[in-house]
């Protein structure tokens, strides 16, 4: 015999279950919450996702792809310092879109660390294929400048989770491209 039909939209309701993790974090998160936010009951939410943890776990991995999708286009730009810029300026305009939650549910979320380094090594990719392109001199350290610009990432979400306007993020983002390094044989003073 088969089961009832699910009475929801399943990706309608994922989708609300992200910006409810997003706004509130997992800890803070309650099946309450959820339920209320995707429009099920308790036995729907269990019945299509398993528990909370599993529906985090699927609700991240969605919101994970999504900022990958963003990075990847960026890193795909013709040099790192075009890449660099964009993943910075659509990261201030994303964290403060009215549409959605203030910052980044994956920079803020303790439990998505894995996502993070992820999204480094993307990035640490980038500034090698910099080097290798001579955009960047030969002695860059990009894992150290991965790290970095992950470091700004989150500093950005946390800006734009105390109320930083898309102006302030923007002015971080700036403030970043100043430290990556000159192209080899630019004898343009770093800035102070």
């Amino acid at each position: 015999m088969a089961g009832r039909p699910r009475s929801f939209d399943r990706e309608a309701a994922l989708a609300a279950a992200v910006e409810q993790f997003w706004r509130t974090g997992f800890e803070e998160t309650s099946v309450a919450m959820l339920t209320s936010a995707m429009g099920v009951t308790p036995p729907s939410l269990y019945a299509a996702f398993g528990d909370k943890q599993h529906l985090f776990e699927e609700a991240s991995a969605l919101y994970f792809q999504r900022t990958c999708e963003a990075v990847d286009d960026a890193t795909a730009l013709p040099t790192a310092r075009e890449a660099i810029a964009r993943v910075l300026h659509d990261t201030a305009r994303a964290h403060t879109d009215p549409a959605t939650p203030p910052g980044c549910l994956m920079l803020t979320e303790p439990r998505l660390e894995a996502q993070r380094e992820a999204i480094r090594q993307r990035l640490k990719d980038r500034l090698n294929q910099g080097v290798r392109d001579h955009e960047l001199a030969a002695s860059t350290d990009t894992d150290r400048l991965a790290s970095f610009l992950v470091a700004v990432l989150r500093g950005m979400s946390g800006c734009a989770r105390d109320g930083g306007t898309t102006d302030e993020l923007l002015g971080i983002a700036e403030t970043a491209m100043a430290a990556l390094p000159a192209p080899p044989g630019d004898q343009t003073p770093a800035v102070a």
